[in-house]
């Protein structure tokens, strides 16, 4: 017998290329979970440091006694829209040197070349950073350097 003879063409089966049609897709499911778990791992690195690029600031709360001078004070209250009132007298941003410097010669006492007035800038905690500068720039322009920040006291 020859080995033609014990397989026969009807038995012979090569496969080439065709599959039965049977087969149905399937989606892993593994890859799928280790792609969506890299991104949201880093879509939670990403939101923990935008928290850190932005600068929360709150002005500080300070606890001490309170200063026993005879200096003659003048306040300057900075509001949350950057608005300039000096003793409770509401003023412009261009006249606020000019009525440091009145203030000033009204009732000023020097002493070695210092005034003996006390400058008290009381900040809303929301005003601008440039509207308290520009308040120290005013009392800087009246030649005032006792400068002094408000704050209020820890609760």
């Amino acid at each position: 017998m020859s080995w033609l003879s014990l397989h026969s063409p009807s038995k012979r089966s090569f496969s080439l290329g065709t599959a039965p049609a049977s087969a149905e897709p399937e989606i892993n499911l593994i890859p799928f979970i280790d792609v969506l778990l890299v991104v949201l791992i880093f879509l939670m690195i990403s939101t923990t440091f935008t928290r850190y690029q932005e600068l929360a600031i709150t002005l500080p709360t300070a606890n001490g006694s309170e200063s026993a001078a005879d200096n003659k004070q003048v306040h300057i209250a900075v509001s949350r829209d950057g608005r300039f009132a000096i003793n409770g007298k509401v003023t412009d941003r261009s006249q606020l040197t000019n009525a440091l410097i009145q203030l000033s010669n009204q009732g000023a006492t020097v002493k070695d070349g210092i005034s003996n007035i006390q400058i008290n800038i009381d900040a809303d905690a929301k005003a601008p950073h440039q509207a308290v500068m520009s308040a120290l720039e005013a009392a800087r322009d009246a030649n005032l350097s006792n400068i002094v920040f408000s704050s209020q006291t820890k609760k």
